[in-house]
Order: C-alpha cells, then sequence, then structure tokens
C-alpha cells in the first residue's frame, strides 16, 4: 500500500464547539466521542487519506492512552495554542497532495492558506459521520 496523499486536520475544539451538546461540561468527554467519531470514519476513507487531530486545553486529557486508534488517525497535542500547533501541522505536511484544515476559525483559515491547505467548516466533518 502507497502512503496517503490527502491530509485532513482537525481543529477539534472548533469542531466541538459547533453542537451546543453540553460540551463544555466536559471537554475530555467530547473529545473522546469526536475522536471515536473520527476513527470510525478513518475505516470507510480511501487508504490515500490520513486524519490528524489537534487536541488543546482540557480536550487533552481525552489523550489519555485509552483513546480511540485506527489506521492513519493521529492525535497531536497542543501544548499552547492549538491554532498555532494546527499551522505547525500544515507547514509539516510534505509530500501530501492535498492538505485540508478543518475549522471555522477565519484567521485559522487564512494561516493555513499561506501553506497552500483547503479549509472546510466543521460541519462537513460532523456530515461525514452519518
Amino acid at each position: 500500500m502507497s502512503d496517503p496523499t490527502q491530509l485532513i486536520v482537525v481543529d477539534a475544539a472548533n469542531v466541538i464547539g459547533a453542537n451546543a451538546d453540553g460540551w463544555w461540561r466536559d471537554r475530555a468527554g467530547a473529545a473522546r466521542r469526536l475522536l471515536s467519531s473520527i476513527a470510525d470514519l478513518t475505516t470507510r476513507l480511501p487508504a490515500s487519506t490520513a486524519v490528524t487531530v489537534v487536541l488543546e486545553g482540557a480536550a487533552k486529557a481525552a489523550a489519555d492512552g485509552a483513546e480511540p486508534t485506527a489506521p492513519r488517525l493521529t492525535v497531536v497535542l497542543a501544548d499552547r495554542s492549538g491554532d498555532d500547533k494546527i499551522v505547525d501541522v500544515v507547514a509539516g505536511a510534505t509530500g501530501y497532495d492535498r492538505v485540508t484544515v478543518v475549522t471555522a476559525d477565519r484567521e485559522l483559515r487564512r494561516r493555513a492558506d499561506a501553506y497552500g491547505a483547503d479549509s472546510v467548516g466543521p460541519h462537513w466533518l460532523l456530515r461525514q459521520f452519518g
């Protein structure tokens, strides 16, 4: 099998915040649910697609060793700014034909675009779980 040619970078905080489902009461739990949905999604994506999810703040507790794993799924923890870490991931994404950032954050979209990334909103990803 060849290496993935598309990378989807997920701004987890932005995607989690797109639904008013009480996520603010349990940020780590909301992040675990998102990771579980993404892990399931990766089994349906083409083998040419990899997904990186960036967690920040209290949501980082979701990466406690019990988080879902899946082929081509990477979880990255932001030490400080999640947006800065996402830009770092995009800037370092060499070898991919296409990089897509999932966020509604306009400034993050602008910063990612400077590295040639496309952007889609959180609801694009949420619809993929269907």
